[in-house]
């Protein structure tokens, strides 16, 4: 090596030393180690990081003992650098200290520890070094099997630990039995990241203890929408009848997850006061939730459920339309037989003008079942749509002042003919309809203003 080549690793500017060792690390020279070794010393790390690196290229075993100084460097770079260069030398020397690095501060500082002892074919000693190992290589779950002591590392990681070590943690002491548990996963509901809160309501889960659902139920109102999902799982079974007025409140929720996975649980926990709470999302925006809502329904086979399932039958998805059919049957096998499915029929009249053809095919098919005529339903709609091109209807009045008839049936048989009347001065009486006592007086009224629209 040249007299210039040191003098620049002596004196030469921070960039110059970097550029030497960089320089000797690529042109093999035998009498560079002692450069490079001197350059271990330097004031910049990545200048002590590169010389630790290039030295492996040297295979020069009077560089071992410089090197297993570096593993005590400020830098975990460095420190990484030299234990890394340390195993692929083959130092048996540096066994000892690269043991002592298992537990440095820097995770990939220990990971690099752990591979070079490997590479010097170390088996640990003690228990505690092969805790050491195990936390290094993150298998965390080996530790399980070491029984009490490996549990209470389980335990203090899930305190202390990086996110990723918490959540590995919290995994690892699913698969334990140990009484310490419990209470751990409790504390862990309060950790930041929502991954580690979805792995202790999971274990949680799986524990069903009872005397945790007032730990759990405020998790229903998570900020993440993963975790509140998590959480319902996990209140249905440590809180089972408890939960309902929450898992009610959850159908409200504003991830579709969480709501379906509400609907769920309150179809397995079998309590018919969810009956209302569910009937209110039967029609939700998301697919799978009605679908799941549905479901729900047939399972606690209220009979309140019947009309607004025959309604569910004309959904556009035809998975939702089997599901209203499976759960209906499932309610009352005779459920066409009943007032409350009957109830339904002017809703299902006036889908036989669904833009849908599978809504309309699917109204056609009811209303055969209810023993309607279909073809005079169609006639009247044609019949209606003439009349309106040729001016109002002569039976407006006759429909207007039956609108507000004492009888019941007459009002709601006025109001749907006003809607296929298409008759624009009805606006204003049907408004007032809309305020009818009857809920389907009501909705024959919204539905009708809705066609003058």
């Amino acid at each position: 090596m040249s007299w210039w080549t040191i003098q620049q690793l002596r004196i030469g500017s921070p960039k110059t030393r970097l550029s030497v060792v960089e320089k000797l690390s690529h042109e093999y020279d035998p009498d560079a180690v002692k450069s490079l070794i001197f350059a271990l010393k330097d004031k910049i790390p990545e200048v002590r990081c590169t010389a630790a690196r290039a030295l492996l290229r040297y295979n020069d075993f009077s560089a071992v003992d410089p090197l297993i100084e570096v593993l005590r460097d400020t830098e975990p770079l460095t420190r990484a650098a030299a234990a890394e260069t340390l195993g692929r030398l083959g130092a048996a020397q540096a066994i000892t200290p690269l043991v002592q690095l298992l537990r440095d501060v820097d995770l990939v500082v220990r990971g690099i520890a752990v591979r070079s002892l490997n590479r010097l074919n170390w088996q640990p000693a003690s228990p505690s070094d092969r805790v050491l190992q195990i936390l290094a290589m993150g298998n965390l779950h080996e530790l399980v099997a070491m029984g009490p002591e490996g549990v209470g590392h389980l335990l203090e990681t899930v305190r202390n630990g990086t996110p990723n070590k918490q959540f590995a943690a919290v995994k690892a002491l699913g698969q334990t039995n140990d009484q310490r548990v419990r209470q751990a996963m409790l504390e862990a509901l309060g950790k930041k990241t929502p991954a580690v809160r979805m792995a202790a309501l999971g274990v949680l889960e799986n524990m069903a203890d009872p005397e945790t659902f007032p730990q759990i139920e405020p998790l229903l109102r998570d900020e993440a929408p993963s975790v509140r999902a998590a959480a319902v799982d996990a209140a249905t079974l440590c809180g089972g009848r408890r939960a309902i007025t929450s898992l009610v409140k959850c159908l409200k929720d504003p991830s579709w997850e969480v709501r379906q996975a509400s609907a769920k649980a309150l179809g397995a926990l079998g309590e018919t006061s969810a009956v209302e709470g569910l009937v209110q999302i039967i029609q939700d925006p998301d697919r799978d939730v009605r679908e799941s809502v549905i479901v729900a329904l047939g399972e606690l086979g209220d009979p309140r459920a019947i009309q607004p399932l025959v309604l569910a039958l004309l959904d556009t998805e035809n998975t939702v339309r089997n599901a209203a059919s499976s759960a209906l049957y499932k309610i009352n096998r005779r459920w066409d037989e009943t007032e409350s499915a009957h109830r339904a029929l002017p809703k299902i009249k006036t889908a036989l003008k669904h833009n849908d053809y599978w809504v309309c095919q699917s109204a056609s098919k009811l209303l055969q079942q209810f023993n309607v005529d279909v073809k005079s339903l169609q006639d009247e709609a044609a019949s209606v749509k003439l009349m309106m091109k040729s001016g109002p209807s002569p039976v407006y009045t006759l429909f207007a002042d039956l609108l507000f008839d004492r009888d019941r049936d007459l009002r709601l048989a006025s109001a749907v003919s006003l809607g296929r009347l298409r008759e624009k001065n009805a606006t204003a009486i049907l408004s007032t309809a809309s305020r009818d006592a009857d809920y389907c007086v009501r909705q024959a009224a919204l539905s009708a203003l809705t066609a003058l629209e």
